[in-house]
């Protein structure tokens, strides 16, 4: 059976549940691919983690942009980072964080410079080198071709397991990294695990104002 390409409605939702429901789908990136075992979602609003909240390239970003269009920046000035945008019933970004790689192991391990599969996609600047994703794709929309997108073959749900995010210092306390359980291709182990994601800020900070 074809993959299906993950569509823009898929995005118009909220980055928690895009975050989830990426788990398993598979990142198609020119002749090289993987599934995706990792993510990490991000709030626009009163998420103090993301870039929406001192960056305000980030917010027209949203403004001018699609659901599903790529959000790719460079990280401390060395790794490119693959987001992509959520825009619906709330805004936000889901991290690519890690692949299990599937197609074109030759060409990533050459460009990482290692033969280690499980350590190919391990990261998001891991990742973006094996794929080959710079700048360049910055605001590519990621749900039109077949040779840039996510895409799935099965509804089967997958396992997927809450953590807290990695590399913050802000709202580090969500649990908001999703990973495959037991996949050995994640970029680092979980410490945690939650059936649930937790409530969104904004809506947390909605319930316990005195109107509602």
């Amino acid at each position: 059976m074809a993959n299906k390409i993950v569509r823009a409605s898929f995005f118009k939702r909220d980055p928690l549940t895009c975050a989830r429901e990426l788990i398993g789908t598979e990142l198609i990136w020119d002749d090289c691919s993987g599934i995706v075992v990792e993510v990490e979602a991000y709030a626009a609003i009163n998420d103090e983690a993301a870039h929406t909240f001192t960056r305000p390239s980030a917010r027209s970003f949203i403004e001018r942009n699609h659901a599903g269009a790529a959000y790719v920046y460079f990280n401390y000035g060395m790794h490119w980072m693959l987001n992509v945008l959520v825009k619906g019933d709330e805004n936000g970004f889901v991290l690519i964080r890690a692949l299990e790689p599937r197609k074109g192991m030759g060409k990533m391990k050459k460009r990482r410079g290692l033969d280690d599969v499980r350590r190919l996609c391990s990261g998001p600047g891991k990742l973006t080198q094996a794929l080959g994703i710079t700048g360049r794709d910055h605001e590519m929309d990621l749900c039109a071709d077949r040779q840039h997108c996510f895409a799935r073959n099965t509804s089967t749900p997958m396992d997927v397991v809450a953590d807290t995010r990695i590399g913050i210092t802000r709202s580090a306390h969500y649990p908001w990294r999703f990973t495959l359980r037991g996949s050995e291709f994640v970029s680092r182990a979980v410490k945690l695990e939650r059936g649930a994601p937790a409530m969104p800020p904004h809506e947390k900070a909605r319930r316990s104002s005195p109107l509602h």
